[in-house]
């Protein structure tokens, strides 16, 4: 597994307002949205490119293009839906695809209740979005369910990750076993879990402060 925390001021300057409690709802989401984007620029240098030959207005050149099949970006609900529109402005041609999982509280392990993909994703690219990475259970389940689809490979766009899920999603997937390259991209590794499964320092709940406590 691949590992890439982002050394750059501009995403330490918007992840440290996230981090505010004081910081509101539309800030934080707007915040968010350009966090993605620039992490988004590191989470997509893998991606291949064929050779083409274009006409400027001068003369002829070669160029590049993004190789096929296109990516996919898979949200991971809800809080995953709050990065999309960062992570789509940088491949616009990207598909889109959902996961939803549900977290006991109690037992802070994941199930399923929504997968809407193909079934077949043979030789496709995934971009997972998933705002913490914290036990790891729902990263591991999400990438688990597109391997055996046939995933060419799977990178994870975290705005924070705790040691612990790290440690999990190395394990789960090893450099000598995994079928397919296994990345995360995040702004921030941070200290580690509380006892309630949450980041230390972190951002507190992103579904909420992106879009409102739901009662």
């Amino acid at each position: 597994m691949y590992t890439l925390v982002a050394d750059h001021p501009l995403v330490a300057h918007k992840l440290t307002t996230l981090r505010d409690v004081s910081t509101p709802t539309h800030e934080f989401r707007r915040l968010a949205d350009e966090l993605v984007t620039l992490l988004a620029y590191e989470a997509t240098r893998h991606l291949q490119v064929d050779e083409v030959d274009v006409e400027t207005p001068v003369t002829a050149a070669k160029g590049v293009k993004l190789a096929g099949p296109a990516p996919m970006i898979v949200p991971v609900l809800r809080a995953g839906i709050g990065m999309l529109d960062g992570m789509i402005r940088l491949l616009p041609g990207a598909a889109v695809g959902f996961v939803g999982l549900a977290r006991d509280e109690q037992t802070l392990v994941a199930t399923t209740y929504a997968a809407r993909l193909p079934t077949d994703l043979t030789g496709r690219e995934i971009f997972v979005l998933d705002p913490m990475l914290a036990t790891g259970g729902t990263l591991e389940t999400v990438i688990r369910l597109l391997l055996d689809r046939g995933a060419a490979g799977v990178t994870a766009v975290c705005l924070l990750a705790a040691p612990e899920g790290l440690q999990r999603i190395a394990a789960a997937f090893p450099e000598d076993s995994a079928r397919a390259p296994i990345r995360v991209v995040t702004a921030a590794l941070d200290t580690r879990l509380n006892e309630h499964g949450y980041i230390v320092p972190g951002l507190g709940d992103a579904g909420d402060r992106l879009f409102g406590t739901v009662d």
